[in-house]
């Protein structure tokens, strides 16, 4: 018996006999199963190699966030470099020191 005939008997036992806690338990719980499972075939999760790829899913995602951080701070380093260069070269041309820059 599958979930959805599970579900559909739950159903019927709780219309004819009336619905006590532990039946409307039941229907929740089959119903929560067969939603998940819905979801995740649509999904396309549905397979047995689902994790392996949700774990490679993330390690892709975490990868490209540290890229992300090394990205922002080597343009950051670049920046701050620049502009100590260009301090640099104002400071010699202020003090007259032309032969620095060559």
């Amino acid at each position: 018996m599958n979930r959805q005939d599970m579900l559909a008997g739950l159903m019927a036992q709780a219309a004819s006999a009336g619905s006590d806690l532990v039946t409307l338990r039941a229907i929740v719980e089959e119903a929560s199963e067969v939603g998940a499972e819905r979801v995740l075939s649509r999904m396309g999760l549905n397979d047995p190699d689902a994790h392996e790829d949700l774990i490679e899913l993330r390690q892709l995602v975490a990868a490209w966030r540290v890229a992300k951080r090394d990205a922002f701070r080597t343009a950051v380093a670049w920046i701050v470099s620049g502009a100590l260069a260009l301090l640099l070269v104002g400071i010699a041309v202020r003090l007259g020191q032309f032969g620095l820059l060559r």
